[in-house]
């Protein structure tokens, strides 16, 4: 499996300038919803520290997490695809201290700049991959050990 790619140091210096230009540094408490399924995608978040919990309802009561994340992860991605929502919902785990960036901001820098707009969507890209292929494995070994305990 290829290691987890991470947003800022994809970027080369001169854009991730440009990008930290957008950014305000915020915080959430342990157990505080950042945001839910379905919801207005914004904005994204670079966690500095700490760590947040992606999750999906799977019933009214039920929520079942899909992956964590933490120093120099991207957090939400739906920002840059129409309907522009949020396909789950995500948790802070522990304290957790990020860079915010306002996915308006972020758009029109990529418009000024089309260098940082193409290396943006690329490593958004290389990012979703890699979860994809991090959430395959978990499902292919979670099907493995439900037809091992069926046998």
């Amino acid at each position: 499996m290829t290691k987890a790619t991470k947003l800022l140091p994809a970027l080369p210096p001169p854009q991730r300038q440009l990008l930290m230009t957008a950014a305000r540094e915020v915080s959430f408490p342990e157990d505080a919803r950042i945001f839910e399924a379905g919801g207005t995608a914004d904005r994204f978040w670079v966690i500095r520290s700490g760590s947040v919990s992606l999750d999906q309802q799977v019933t009214s009561v039920q929520r079942v997490t899909v992956a964590s994340l933490g120093a120099g992860d991207l957090l939400g991605w739906s920002w840059l695809f129409p309907p522009y929502q949020w396909d789950f919902g995500a948790e802070a785990f522990s304290p957790v201290r990020a860079y915010e960036f306002d996915a308006a901001a972020v758009l029109k820098l990529c418009e000024e700049d089309q260098q940082l707009g193409l290396i943006l969507v690329r490593t958004v890209a290389e990012i979703l991959a890699h979860r994809l292929e991090m959430t395959r494995g978990k499902l292919m070994e979670q099907y493995g050990m439900r037809r091992r305990s069926a046998l």
